[in-house]
């Protein structure tokens, strides 16, 4: 096979890759009524004037299936991890005792749970697209590599094949959304 094919191959796996992970990120934040320590990924708090994640400041746990219990190392830390996790809007309310931030997480309500799945479906078109995209790139790419010379049956085989990795990715995401809706549907 071409080289340049390869490559073309190598490049559009890598992007479906880089869809699919953004996705699994993507729906790891979407809680689903029990507790879920990746809730707080992305919440950041100055610690000592840089932008740090709770991660890195904490240990994060959870205790039962309706608590996540966040222990700074830091006692001073509590009130700014308290606060970032109030601003960051994520509709958890924490409270403190001075030594532990404890987060309950209330049941989902139907009404809830109907949006967190729409929110679910529309993560799971975003990757959708993003893989479409990179079929795009990659069938213009070798529309370029015919002109430069590859065998016109080289590049539809190239088409095809790169088809068949468009619709195992499409799957893929078919899959994760799938197994996360009925994640938050099961009471």
């Amino acid at each position: 096979m071409d080289e340049e094919v390869q490559m073309l191959y190598d490049i559009t796996k890598e992007k479906m890759d880089n869809a699919i992970s953004h996705l699994e990120t993507e729906l790891s934040r979407i809680r689903a009524g029990k507790a879920n320590p990746h809730v707080l990924d992305g919440i950041k708090i100055d610690y000592y004037g840089s932008l740090t994640p709770i991660q890195q400041v904490s240990n994060i746990s959870t205790p039962d299936a309706r608590t996540i219990a966040i222990q700074p190392w830091e006692k001073n830390m509590i009130d700014v991890i308290e606060r970032a996790i109030m601003a960051a809007n994520i509709g958890l309310t924490p409270a403190n005792n001075g030594e532990v931030i404890r987060i309950n997480v209330p049941a989902l309500t139907e009404e809830r749970r109907v949006s967190l799945v729409k929110q679910v479906k529309h993560e799971g078109e975003n990757a959708k697209v993003s893989i479409r995209n990179a079929r795009r790139d990659a069938n213009e790419e070798l529309k370029t590599l015919q002109k430069d010379g590859l065998p016109e049956d080289a590049a539809k085989k190239a088409e095809v094949d790169v088809q068949k990795m468009t619709d195992e990715y499409s799957e893929k995401v078919d899959h994760d959304v799938d197994s996360k809706e009925k994640d938050i549907l099961t009471i």
